[in-house]
């Protein structure tokens, strides 16, 4: 909780101070000049409503979706807010030290035009720029932090409220700040804070269906940062790390924060010539090149063998049974079922999706005419009885119809099939022995169900609980080989065609910088 107060403190301190020494900034030059502040403070609080309606806005809007459209939006607006918070902290990092003189600079250009109504719009946008990310940055933060919106909300309104009397100092000249040194410094926890977020937005990318590799636990840091602790509470509702992180969310984590946060302290007297630049630039992409290579090379391609279309059942009668689960032919499907009694195929039509184990499979189903094995005609009551296993069938009493009835015999098998894809999971036969009476005490003709044929079978709930986990195993191990052989190594490729395209442009500007440089 206390994490989740300091984050969004944090972001509304950094956004809030942002904006406010520019408006403090262009209120000085108005004041100086003689113009009101009446139009910048109605600029500035428009802005200020418009970011806040903004932020209420997407918030009822993810909370009238359902789950997984919460979850979408949630990602959605998990990476804008990292490419928000990553381009502000990057741009500021570079233009902190100038910051106030360059906007003087705009502000007495604005004055000396004479046009308070730019430096009024400058305020305007700022404000306005600043809250919008502000909004989309501090609802991704408290989405991810899980519950904790209204602990969130006053962290940010105190980080906010505290910039502001900072700039209030400012103006009034009470208070001399840093500002090169105090966007660094904030800079490094803002970059952390988005790693968090980056790891939070690839969670509920998951959850919402889009990513499904590298979900397998990787840490378990549950005794090193428990729930209830002032570490937990930072590193977990501040820094966005969960307790259990899984293997995409350390690889983007590392991903993001590495190289931001390198490029982001990288000291300017550290800074080389172009052309060693230009070579480390070079290196770096074949690096990258190479070892994309090798994980395409040295990543096994082959994975977990999963149940494939044939099954062998035990049929009722003490035989067995091979099944043979052919491809799809537009609407039906086949099925082959082979004994020692003969083969035989059965078209099998699409019966909709059910999920088995938390696996989702296809069921196919079909109900097919079977030559009935008996002919008995006519036929008693005891001959019902057996075929019945027992008892009567309903409707048949021996005070009321006596029997025997004149009979005619008819069988039907019903099939279900589970399938996931190729692989047979489930699949079961179960035949209907039917008899139509008449005569015997009978008013009027009558059908019955007189037993099964004793040729069913079915693939047992153990075997069919083995197959779908070894589907999932297949898939899970096919993710995995997938982020690894193609994934990360088109991530790597990427970054090295960006290196090298930055290395070959900048090797064409040499001969115009020599140019330069020998005419002056």
């Amino acid at each position: 909780m206390q994490g989740v107060f300091l984050g969004t403190f944090l972001i509304g301190l950094r956004e809030g101070l942002e904006a406010t020494l520019i408006v403090s900034i262009v209120a000085a030059f108005l004041k100086r000049n003689g113009h009101s502040l009446r139009p910048m403070f109605v600029g500035v609080a428009l802005a200020v409503a418009i970011s806040v309606g903004v932020g209420v806005g997407l918030d009822l809007l993810s909370a009238s979706l359902p789950q997984v459209q919460q979850e979408m939006l949630e990602t959605v607006i998990g990476a804008v807010a990292v490419v928000f918070v990553t381009t502000m902290v990057i741009w500021m990092n570079q233009h902190a030290f100038q910051l106030k003189g360059e906007l003087e600079r705009e502000a007495q250009r604005a004055v000396t035009s004479g046009s308070s109504f730019a430096l009024v719009a400058m305020a305007f946008l700022a404000v306005l720029k600043e809250g919008f990310e502000t909004a989309v940055f501090l609802l991704a933060a408290m989405q991810a932090s899980g519950g904790s919106g209204g602990l969130g909300l006053v962290g940010a309104f105190a980080g906010i409220l505290c910039a502001v009397g900072i700039g209030v100092a400012i103006y009034s000249g009470g208070v001399r700040l840093n500002i090169g040194r105090f966007f660094r410094v904030s800079g490094v926890f803002l970059v952390l804070i988005a790693a968090g977020l980056v790891l939070s937005t690839l969670r509920t990318a998951h959850e919402a269906g889009w990513v499904n590799i590298g979900q397998q636990p990787v840490l378990d840091l549950s005794s090193w940062i428990p729930r209830n602790s002032v570490r937990g509470a930072i590193v977990t509702g501040m820094f966005g790390i969960p307790t259990d992180p899984r293997l995409i969310e350390v690889l983007g984590w590392l991903f993001y924060a590495v190289p931001v946060l390198v490029a982001f302290l990288w000291p300017a007297r550290w800074a080389s010539s172009p052309a060693a630049r230009r070579r480390l630039l070079g290196w770096s992409a074949a690096g990258l090149a190479a070892v994309a290579l090798a994980l395409v090379v040295l990543v096994p391609a082959g994975g977990v063998n999963q149940p494939g279309p044939v099954r062998t059942v035990a049929v009722e009668s003490g035989d067995t049974a091979t099944l043979t689960l052919g491809a799809p032919d537009g609407d039906s499907r086949p099925l082959t079922i082979a004994s020692s009694g003969g083969t035989t195929t059965v078209a099998l039509i699409p019966a909709g999706r059910q999920v088995v184990d938390g696996l989702a499979v296809d069921v196919w189903q079909a109900k097919v005419p079977t030559a009935p094995d008996q002919s008995a005609n006519p036929v008693t009551l005891g001959q019902l009885a057996t075929l019945t296993g027992g008892r009567l069938p309903v409707g048949l009493s021996a005070n009321v119809t006596p029997g025997p009835f004149q009979a005619q015999w008819a069988a039907n098998t019903e099939y279900n099939v589970l399938a996931a894809g190729d692989a047979l999971i489930g699949a079961d036969a179960v035949s209907t022995r039917i008899v139509t009476l008449q005569g015997g005490g009978l008013q009027a003709a009558k059908t019955v169900s007189a037993g099964s044929l004793g040729s069913d079978w079915s693939i047992s709930e153990e075997e069919a609980t083995a197959a779908v986990g070894a589907v999932a195993g297949a898939a899970s191990d096919r993710s995995e080989r997938t982020l690894w052989r193609v994934w990360l190594p088109a991530v790597l490729v990427l970054a090295a065609i960006a290196m090298a395209s930055v290395a070959m442009a900048r090797g064409h500007n040499v001969p115009q910088e020599r140019k330069e440089k020998t005419a002056v």
